[in-house]
C-alpha cells in the first residue's frame, strides 16, 4: 500500500550470478516512504553537535574530496529470519536468504569529511566530549513517532580511514538511485546494514551512542529465554558486527534434482572485515564434509585477510557432488582467526562473543524474538527425481 515501507529481496539464484550484485538485484530495505530529493544544488548535510564549528556540507564539497571505491557487502540483520520463525514466531520482515548484496560503493571517506570540521584521523573524542557520530536520515518512520531514522557509530571508527566508512554517492559506478539512498548515504562496512543510513540529512557529534529506536529498542541480540513479556532493552548493546554467515543459493529449500553430478553454489560473509577461511559442504545432513572452492574475482585467488582480497566483501563458493538419493545438503563457513568456534559439529551455545561469532548447527540455540543474526548452518532438502519443468 502507498506509504508503507518498501522491502524486497531477489531470488537467491540471482546472488550467485556475479560477485558484484547488480543494482536491480540488490535487496531493498526502508522504514518509511522513500523520500524524493531532486534539488541536488541545494542539498546539503548539516554537521553539528559537540564540535566548535558546525558546518553545512554540500555535494560540491563532497565531490572535491578524494573519491574512494570500496567493495562491501551489506546484509540486513534479519537475513534468514523466515527460517528462524519456523522454530518460534519472531517479529520482523520475513526475509529469506537474499537480504544481502555486494556492491562497489563510491564516495568520500567520512574521515576526510570530518577533517573539514577539524576532527582529525583516528580521533576518539572531541574537545567538547563527542565520542559518537550519529547519522540522521530524511526518511521518516512510525517507530520514531514520525521522526527520522537514525543510527550511530563510534567516533574512533568514523574518523579512521582504514575503517573505510563512506559518504557514498555511487553504487556500482552509477549515481545512487532512490531505493538505495540518493543522493547521499552512509556505508559502514562490516556491520549490520541498519547502521548504513540512507538519504543522509544530518550528522551529529554526540557524547553517547544514538538514542533512536533502531539503536536502543531494536537490532539487539537476546537469548532464547527472553520474550516480549520480560525483555529489558537496556541490558544489551546495539548490534554492530555481523557474525559469520553462509547460504546455499543454487538450490531452493526444497528442490528436485536429477541423479548424478550437481553444483552447489552460495555465498559466505563475515563482519568486521574478517575473511572466510573455509566453506564446508555436506551432502548427508552434516555427517561428512568436503571443502568448497572460494572466490571473489575470477583471475585472483581468494586468500582470507590477504591484501589482494576485498576484506569487506562476501566470498562466493562452489562444490560439486554426486547425488544418488534424496538427502539434506548443508553448508557452513569458517571465519578467519576464529576457527575453534566453527569446526565443532556441536557448538556450545554459551560461547557467544560481542559480535555473536558463532555459527551453530541448529537455529534453536540462537533464536531471538526479533529474529536477527540467523547464522545457523544452512540446510536445503533435495529429492532425486524428474522436474516438471
Amino acid at each position: 500500500m502507498p506509504g508503507e515501507p518498501f522491502n524486497a529481496e531477489p531470488p537467491r539464484s540471482a546472488l550467485i550470478s556475479s560477485y558484484v550484485t547488480p543494482v536491480d538485484f540488490f535487496y531493498k530495505r526502508s522504514h518509511g516512504p522513500i523520500p524524493i530529493l531532486d534539488n541536488i544544488d541545494r542539498y546539503c548535510v548539516s554537521i553539528s553537535g559537540l564540535i566548535e564549528k558546525p558546518k553545512d556540507i554540500y555535494m560540491t564539497d563532497i565531490w572535491k574530496l578524494p573519491k574512494y571505491n570500496v567493495t562491501a557487502t551489506l546484509q540486513c540483520a534479519g537475513n534468514r529470519r523466515t527460517a528462524m520463525s519456523k522454530t518460534r514466531t519472531v517479529k520482523g520482515v520475513g526475509w529469506d536468504v537474499s537480504a544481502i548484496g555486494n556492491a562497489v560503493w563510491g564516495g568520500a571517506k567520512l574521515a576526510d569529511v570530518l577533517e573539514l570540521i577539524d576532527i582529525h584521523n583516528c580521533t576518539s573524542s572531541t574537545p567538547l566530549g563527542g565520542k559518537h557520530v550519529e547519522f540522521v536520515s530524511v526518511d521518516k518512520c512510525k517507530e520514531e513517532n514520525g521522526g527520522p531514522y537514525k543510527a550511530s557509530i563510534p567516533l574512533s571508527q568514523a574518523s579512521n580511514p582504514e575503517a573505510d566508512v563512506l559518504l557514498a554517492y555511487e553504487m556500482n559506478g552509477e549515481p545512487l538511485n532512490r531505493d538505495h539512498g540518493y543522493p547521499l548515504r552512509v556505508i559502514v562496512p562490516g556491520v549490520i546494514g541498519a547502521r548504513s543510513v540512507k538519504w543522509l540529512d544530518f550528522i551529529n557529534i554526540i557524547a553517547e551512542e544514538c538514542q533512536g529506536f533502531f539503536m536502543q529498542k531494536d537490532y539487539k541480540m537476546f537469548p532464547p529465554s527472553v520474550d516480549w513479556d520480560n525483555i529489558d532493552w537496556s541490558t544489551r548493546r546495539p548490534q554492530m558486527d555481523f557474525p559469520v554467515q553462509c547460504a546455499i543459493c543454487s538450490l531452493e529449500d526444497v528442490d528436485v534434482v536429477k541423479p548424478g553430478k550437481i553444483t552447489i553454489k552460495g555465498y559466505a560473509a563475515s563482519g568486521g572485515g574478517r575473511g572466510i577461511e573455509r566453506v564446508d559442504v555436506s551432502i548427508d545432513g552434516g555427517k561428512t564434509w568436503v571443502e568448497a572452492s572460494r572466490y571473489q574475482k575470477a583471475i585472483i585467488p581468494y586468500i582470507a585477510d590477504h591484501a589482494s582480497s576485498d576484506k569487506w566483501a562476501w566470498v562466493l563458493f562452489e562444490a560439486k557432488a554426486d547425488i544418488s538419493q534424496s538427502t539434506e545438503i548443508v553448508a557452513k563457513a569458517v571465519r578467519h582467526s576464529c576457527i575453534f568456534f566453527l569446526i565443532s559439529y556441536h557448538p556450545i551455545a554459551e560461547q557467544v562473543d560481542t559480535a555473536a561469532n558463532v555459527q551453530p548447527e541448529n537455529v534453536g540455540v540462537i533464536w531471538n524474538l526479533r529474529g536477527i543474526l540467523n547464522t545457523s548452518w544452512h540446510r536445503v532438502h533435495v529429492r532425486v527425481g524428474h522436474s516438471n519443468m
